[in-house]
């Protein structure tokens, strides 16, 4: 993968800030977008804008696009049908929908596992469906020393009266990832069901719906090089079991069923042209199949990315004053994103944000929607962590910029 070639995609990237090139540090709350995807969506609202169902050209480019994102976002989860992608405003957006109708005969005495390494997304929506039903919330710690899901503890909650478990497949503030198949096979001994929240993980590896046999997975097209679209696959026998919160008029068959209201169709059109801006990273010929081409785009960001970590921990290491809450272990680089949770001494982490900010370094700091995390760790009544999070387009260069502001502030 040439980082140079990659890079100047990213207009972002190419740009100048009070005479400085910024550092893009901020991924797992947003990532930048290449020029093909603005490209992507500039073309569709300039020439075709309109809804589906119309006799004309322009709905029916509408229609075609659908069903060509469909198909991306498939090869892109490894879904065994595009009937099985569903289109949503935001992850959240769609997570609260899918809650209430899951959720629609659930019961006193019913149990319902949540965690505490999750985006509330993943956590609200299902302990307010509970609520609704009078149902039984268990909550799942992290292992404090690694900031890893206590699976034991988990499997020692799943029971015959577990409805759903709903658990993300990476950390968005620490990086950690857990073990998704493993937690779907003793979900399913019992009979629950799992709801994967894959947004943090989706632009890091290799997503494979198939393979984890999950029942839900949802992710984020804003963090995977995209605009802000979000998307969820479930399995056939779900979404047409399943009775969602719809308007009357709208088909009653998948995925139509469980898309509220008119799409953002060029947001849409930018999803599309993210997954395969990702598959072009593979640098294989136009006519291999494009999940072919996401299998070997994964591997080189997978490279990268493992070497930005090694880097990182190994320049962390250096700052005893910088706590870091999550996988430290150069052996354990496969379990992580190369996403950091820090704190330091005697500087609370807004001012080490704000510092860095000044710089034209981006990164974010507070709780990051991960309340349950930060209330286990006892940072969030001390404004959290500051959260250092790469991309596939961060550079060592960037990473040893970034530990000489550490200095600077440390001294």
């Amino acid at each position: 993968m040439d980082l140079n070639q990659v890079r100047r995609q990213f207009p972002a990237l190419m740009q100048s800030v009070g005479g400085t090139a910024p550092i893009f540090l901020d991924g797992p709350g947003g990532s930048q977008v290449p020029q093909s995807v603005l490209s992507a969506m500039s073309a569709y609202l300039g020439y075709f804008n309109s809804n589906l169902g119309g006799a004309f050209f322009s709905s029916d480019k509408t229609v075609s696009l659908m069903n060509e994102a469909r198909q991306a976002v498939a090869d892109f989860l490894n879904a065994p049908s595009v009937e099985q992608i569903v289109f949503g405003a935001n992850m959240t957006s769609l997570a609260f929908s899918f809650s209430r109708a899951v959720s629609r005969d659930w019961q006193v005495g019913d149990e319902v596992i949540v965690t505490n390494a999750d985006h509330y997304s993943n956590v609200s929506s299902w302990r307010q469906a509970a609520e609704d039903k009078g149902a039984t919330v268990h909550t799942v710690k992290v292992n404090e020393t690694d900031c890893t899901l206590d699976l034991a503890q988990l499997e020692g909650l799943l029971n015959h009266n577990t409805k759903l478990v709903a658990v993300t497949y990476a950390s968005n503030t620490t990086g950690s990832i857990n073990d998704i198949k493993r937690i779907v096979e003793r979900a399913h001994q019992v009979g629950a069901l799992v709801f994967v929240d894959a947004v943090h993980y989706a632009p890091h590896e290799l997503l494979d719906v198939q393979a984890l046999d999950c029942d839900f997975l949802a992710c984020s097209a804003y963090k995977f090089f995209g605009p802000h679209v979000g998307i969820v696959y479930g399995k056939r026998e779900h979404l047409e079991g399943f009775t969602p919160y719809k308007v009357e008029p709208v088909k009653d068959i998948i995925p139509y069923r469980w898309e509220t209201g008119t799409q953002s169709f060029e947001g849409i059109a930018g999803v599309v042209a993210a997954i395969d801006y990702i598959a072009s990273l593979s640098e294989m010929s136009a006519d291999t199949p494009r999940r072919d081409k996401l299998v070997e785009a994964f591997a080189r960001i997978k490279a990268h990315e493992t070497q930005l970590s090694q880097h990182f921990l190994t320049r962390l290491a250096e700052f005893k004053q910088i706590k870091l809450f999550g996988i430290a272990s150069l052996d354990r680089l496969a379990e992580r994103t190369p996403t950091f949770a820090l704190t330091f001494d005697g500087i609370a982490p807004r001012e080490v944000s704000e510092f860095l900010g000044a710089k034209h370094m981006c990164v974010w700091d507070g709780h990051f929607y991960a309340q349950g995390l930060c209330e286990q760790l006892g940072v969030m009544d001390k404004g959290g962590v500051v959260r250092i999070g790469c991309m596939h387009y961060n550079t060592i260069a960037e990473l040893d910029r970034l530990f000489d502001a550490f200095s600077e502030l440390l001294a």
